[in-house]
């Protein structure tokens, strides 16, 4: 049973969380109050996963994020969001963070959120440690439009990104969660042209719409494209699609504090948050990612998403 350890110093909050991945996911949920006793309890069982507050006593979540990441760099730490901590959550997913989830829709969102990071946080650690003689490597995929072949693609990426030792764990985990990102926009809005703004609109809907389309001539016959390349001191990632394209102008700004929360905004934001580089190319179906040599040791942060 997978062990979360959930941080929030409300009791009506902490219980809501663990209850939703109880009782759906099958986890078994602990609990601490603030940043201090969580450590505490890391030290003592620790789990595979950590869902925190920002906003808490003695130490807050930012906190919590840079002491986990310098002591358990392995542990995958996703933030509970709430209005008016937009600003430090930013802060937290530059400094660490794995993900996030606006607690007003943690029913819709928190299991599937968490289900996800897990995917890409679960490589054989062993082989992650061992010292690699690569200088380079350069690989080319070709996927049809099954989102489930997404985790397996990424885990593939997330090895050899560690076996080239650009950044930390928590960096590879980053990484792998932009890629998986970019990868599902790429089959969803792209090869499958279902639009983002149905999925805050009507959920049920968009999953009906998604399936319905995988079986739809053109787009079952599209494909998408990806090339990873990766280096001593930088990775590159291309992410194309056979859709029509579009005009990344015409998106919401996923780094205004007003679009956190928003379902559709979540893919973009975090790829530019964990990524150095990114943009698109002419049509609008094409995505380059670049990130930069990151030492463990450094307090080195992916640059400012806007920028």
């Amino acid at each position: 049973m997978v062990r979360v350890l959930v941080v929030d110093d409300s009791p009506l909050d902490r219980r809501l969380s663990g209850s939703l991945l109880k009782k759906r996911a099958g986890m078994e949920p602990m609990y601490a109050e603030n940043g201090v006793e969580a450590l505490q309890t890391i030290a003592k069982a620790m789990p595979e996963i950590v869902l925190t507050d920002l906003q808490m006593p003695e130490m807050d979540g930012l906190e919590l994020v840079e002491a986990i990441r310098r002591e358990h760099p392995y542990l995958p730490v996703i933030l509970m969001t709430a209005h008016g901590s937009e600003e430090i959550a930013v802060q937290a997913l530059r400094r660490g963070a794995a993900s996030y989830v606006a607690k007003r829709s943690l029913a819709a969102e928190l299991v599937s959120t968490v289900e996800n990071v897990l995917a890409v946080a679960r490589l054989d650690r062993r082989e992650q440690q061992l010292l690699a003689c690569l200088t380079a490597t350069e690989s080319h995929f070709e996927l049809d439009n099954d989102v489930a072949k997404v985790p397996a693609l990424v885990g593939h990426i997330e090895q050899s990104l560690g076996r080239m030792r650009l950044c930390d764990e928590t960096g590879r985990i980053q990484v792998a969660v932009a890629l998986r990102e970019a990868l599902v926009n790429a089959i969803v809005h792209g090869n499958l042209e279902v639009s983002s703004s149905l999925l805050d609109e009507d959920p049920s809907a968009f999953s009906a719409l998604v399936e319905r389309r995988r079986t739809e001539s053109p787009y079952r016959d599209r494909r998408v494209v990806v090339v990873a390349r990766e280096t001593r001191t930088e990775a590159t990632y291309v992410v194309r699609d056979e859709g029509l394209g579009f005009d990344p102008r015409d998106l919401p700004d996923p780094t205004d504090l007003a679009n956190l929360d928003k379902p559709s905004g979540r893919g973009l934001m975090l790829i530019r948050t964990f990524m150095d580089e990114v943009w698109h190319n002419e049509k609008g179906n094409e995505i380059h990612m670049i990130m930069r040599c990151r030492s463990p040791e450094s307090d080195q942060e992916p640059s400012d998403p806007g920028g």
